[in-house]
């Protein structure tokens, strides 16, 4: 076993040992449950603390940190979304006959977490999983003044906003003028930007607090997308929004 696969069995051996110790243990049970020296041990909860998987009382006893119910949360937040999403995205794919896609956002990339697809053999199909940079797709611009003109501007210098196609946003100013006027329509268009032939609307899914929870657009062969299904975007993603 390599030593950083073999670093990561023992670290689960240690969480799971904590789980299973009424959530609190001392090193001295740790060692013992898990069979490692209390030197390791030590050592590893040390590297867990430093992450927030692990922490520490003042008693000197371990147990699960923030970071893990945090990490949970995410995970329950995006199965909820899906599982609320996915029909009215079916609703509306059977309305209009195209694409509907379900995104998160994941520091600089928007990931497709659900879709809903025609009965057609031309049709745009995103894959479950994939992931695009925030500055080529419909959503991920909305998401982006969201952020802020702080998260923009270091989003611009840590990406350089590749170009993918030669419709790409690849200059800030370029882009801030565009982020600035699909917050004021209230929705958002990829122009072949991500890839050619391929146009999308987005518009963002806010929680009962009006935090960005996730994205809801459509995508289509340029040639067919309607203006007019901005709307019916809208009033689903507000429908999503009151389920959630």
């Amino acid at each position: 076993m390599s030593s950083s696969i073999q670093v990561i069995d023992r670290s689960a051996r240690l969480m799971e040992a904590i789980t299973t110790s009424d959530g609190v243990a001392s090193l001295k049970i740790l060692s013992a449950e898990t069979g490692l020296h209390p030197s390791t041990a030590f050592r590893i909860l040390g590297s867990l603390i430093e992450v927030g998987f692990v922490e520490r009382n003042s008693s000197g006893q371990y147990f699960i940190g923030r970071k893990i119910a945090q990490l949970a949360n995410s995970s329950r937040r995006a199965t909820d979304l899906r599982d609320e999403a996915l029909p009215v995205m079916e609703r509306l794919r059977d309305e209009i006959g195209e694409t509907i896609n379900l995104t998160v956002r994941e520091g600089d990339e928007v990931i497709y977490i659900e879709r809903a697809t025609p009965n057609r053999m031309m049709r745009v199909e995103q894959v479950i999983g994939s992931r695009a940079p925030l500055h080529v797709t419909a959503v991920g611009k909305l998401m982006l003044h969201e952020l802020g003109s702080e998260f923009i501007q270091a989003y611009s210098q840590r990406t350089g906003l590749k170009s993918y196609t030669q419709n790409t946003l690849s200059t800030l100013d370029d882009l801030v003028a565009n982020l600035h006027q699909s917050t004021v329509q209230g929705f958002a268009y990829d122009n072949e930007e991500a890839e050619i032939g391929v146009g999308c609307i987005g518009v963002l899914i806010n929680n009962r607090k009006g935090v960005v929870i996730g994205g809801l657009s459509i995508s289509a062969p340029i040639e067919r997308r309607k203006n007019e299904w901005a709307a019916l975007l809208k009033q689903a993603a507000k429908e999503i929004s009151e389920r959630m």
